[in-house]
């Protein structure tokens, strides 16, 4: 009777080779983050004398310009944690204010009055950086990096270093510089040490990136503060748009509506004349009166959708969608995965914000397919149109996709942009939201 035979996992030897590259390329990061410590030792040494120089001799000029070295640095360490630690650190900058120049001539630096632009927009810079936490920090950073963070890094890379060259010269003589006993050991223990810097390599950079967040990312405070400046955005945004929407209706009912109801009422007007003059003349009036009528009706109609379609109301947004896409003039497939129904407002952003989508890629992008996909993962909305245009959609170009942008906003929402030249074009809007219980369609 023959043993069982074991069969192999064919990912066993992948996900090892996985590994092992994934440890390789962590330890070759940290090898890059250690030689570029010299780099941070000498724009702090710069920073120090810039800062020497503007206590004592008042050259302040050099401060600006180190000061904007730096925080390259630091962008770049932003850049490092979070493509290569996996740790994303947002820059905590506050922006640059505007140089305003008076009808004078003179400029104003939010402090006080120059009359050379030059000097004002020296003076503002040095008062924006000085005044800014976020600068302070990234000195606090560059600093104290190549201590702490140069350890971090330099950890694993000194014992895999170690380890190759011990495997390196245990073959040789022992007339090396360690010689005897110790070049012995160095060689025995070689092979350990590689393997203990390559299984450090990733703990070391991710502890590397969560460092570098603890001194280049926001405080509280200035997320609170950048907060309150995104919803004071919001609200102007919001409040720009509500007016323009009202504007939009009061004139779509003064060129359309109400024109055509003025017209009715003088023909009805005429008609009592004709009735008894001539009355198939008035019979014809009144035909065409009901034309416009009619006409009329259906335009307040479209005014009626386009403020808050009625399918959105009774059905919800994926039948609401559903409804949009048999309009457009190109083929859609429309995809839902929708447990439920997200409140009003919610639900008309996203119907709206797909509208868009849709007519931008009939009207700019030639487009000839399109596929919407909805669905509800993780407490988010997500709206995802894919047309096969020509892509290039720009959202500084036009204001489509700043509208977009705009509505989603005033509930958190985002919108991601993947548009080449050629296409596809791809929109991703989500929406931070909470469906409420399922309901039955009643299509």
């Amino acid at each position: 009777m023959s043993s069982p035979q074991t069969t192999p996992v064919a990912g066993e030897p992948r996900g090892a080779a996985r590994e092992l590259r994934g440890a390789a390329q962590a330890l070759g990061r940290l090898a890059v983050l250690t030689l570029l410590i010299p780099v941070g030792v000498v724009l702090a040494t710069a920073f120090l004398l810039s800062f020497l120089l503007w206590g004592c001799l008042g050259m302040f000029p050099l401060f600006p310009a180190v000061i904007r070295r730096v925080r390259a640095v630091a962008v770049a360490g932003r850049w490092a944690a979070g493509h290569w630690s996996q740790v994303p650190v947002p820059p905590p900058y506050r922006p640059r204010p505007a140089l305003e120049r008076t009808l004078h001539g003179w400029y104003w630096t939010g402090h006080d009055y120059h009359r050379n632009r030059w000097f004002a927009g020296m003076s503002l810079d040095v008062r924006w950086l000085w005044n800014d936490p976020a600068t302070w920090r990234d000195a606090l950073w560059l600093i104290t990096d190549p201590l702490v963070g140069g350890g971090i890094a330099a950890g694993p890379v000194l014992l895999a270093g170690a380890g190759l060259y011990g495997i390196v010269q245990a073959p040789l003589p022992y007339d090396l510089p360690f010689g005897g006993l110790s070049a012995l050991l160095l060689g025995l223990l070689g092979p350990v040490l590689v393997v203990a810097g390559l299984a450090l390599a990733r703990p070391a950079l991710r502890l590397h990136g969560r460092w570098t967040r603890s001194l280049l990312g926001p405080t509280e405070r200035s997320r609170l503060a950048r907060r309150v400046e995104q919803l004071t955005e919001i609200r102007l945004d919001a409040t720009e748009a509500q007016a323009a929407e009202l504007r939009r209706i009061e004139r779509d009912l003064h060129d359309g509506a109400q024109a055509r109801l003025v017209a009715v009422s003088l023909r009805l007007g005429a008609v009592a004349g004709l009735i008894d003059r001539d009355p198939e003349q008035a019979k014809r009036v009144v035909t065409d009166t009901q034309e416009n009528v009619t006409q009329a009706l259906q335009e307040l109609r479209d005014l009626v959708r386009g403020i808050h379609p009625p399918v959105l109301a009774e059905r919800g947004l994926a039948e609401g969608v559903r409804a949009l896409a048999l309009d457009v003039p190109l083929k859609v497939e429309v995809r839902t995965e929708l447990p439920g129904r997200a409140e009003a407002p919610v639900e008309s952003a996203v119907y709206f914000a797909v509208s868009e989508a849709l007519t931008n890629a009939v009207k700019h992008g030639d487009a000839r397919h399109a596929t919407v996909h909805l669905s509800h993962t993780a407490g988010l909305l997500r709206a995802e149109a894919t047309d096969d245009g020509r892509g290039g959609a720009d959202p500084g170009l036009g204001s489509g996709l700043r509208g977009i942008r705009r509505r989603l906003a005033v509930f958190d929402g985002t919108l991601t942009l993947t548009s080449p030249p050629g296409g596809p074009t791809r929109l991703i809007m989500e929406l931070p939201c909470v469906l409420s219980s399922p309901r039955t369609s009643s299509c």
